[in-house]
């Protein structure tokens, strides 16, 4: 049996109880870069529910063996530039996080997710960053680095901050957004309901 098809295996089997939650990662990628392919993998480890790349995108055979084979897994969704990837953001009420140290930056150790509407972490170029109607459009925050080294290349980013936001989502006590099995449960919903919070 193929190596990919027995990741198959244990990804359909996992599906099953797998957790989703409303984070998501979104990417600026304006050259063809690997690193896609291991935020791919990345979101669905950690149970992100979307990839959002603005810019280009890699080419299928690029991204699949950089994701571990879970390309399939992974909602993606591609946006021509900012302005197109603010409106999404704006019409499904998604909440933007920068990845970005800047004086305005906050620490992810202070930070307070908020879980009333959906969040999406971005992470920018290596070389560019992230794109200045962005950050306007944004809450920022950094990782504190203590060692002698000032940055991380943007997996290692997404990696963290991936596991923080779903690891506060999971402790918060709010359901997840849905699990795999059929039946979806969507917290925000529940909250409108119950008088304790107005969609828009």
């Amino acid at each position: 049996m193929k190596r990919e098809e027995t990741r198959r295996q244990r990804y359909d089997a996992k599906k099953k109880t797998a957790k989703t939650f409303p984070i998501s990662i979104a990417t600026v990628n304006f050259k063809h870069d690997g690193n896609i392919g291991y935020l791919i993998r990345s979101a669905a480890c950690f149970g992100a529910n979307a990839v959002h790349v603005i810019g280009s995108l890699p080419d299928r055979k690029v991204l699949n063996p950089l994701s571990g084979s879970l390309i399939d897994y992974v909602e993606i969704n591609k946006y021509r530039d900012p302005a197109a990837f603010i409106e999404y953001a704006r019409e499904n009420n998604i909440k933007l996080i920068s990845a970005e140290l800047s004086k305005e930056s906050e620490s992810i150790e202070t930070y307070d997710f908020d879980f009333s509407q959906p969040i999406c972490i971005i992470v920018g170029h290596e070389e560019t960053g992230i794109p200045v109607e962005i950050l306007n459009n944004s809450d920022k925050i950094y990782i504190p680095m203590p060692g002698v080294g000032y940055c991380l290349n943007t997996s290692q980013v997404a990696n963290i901050l991936l596991y923080e936001a779903t690891t506060r989502y999971q402790n918060s006590g709010i359901k997840s957004y849905y699990t795999e099995g059929g039946k979806i449960c969507d917290p925000f919903k529940e909250w409108q309901e119950a008088g304790m919070y107005n969609l828009p």
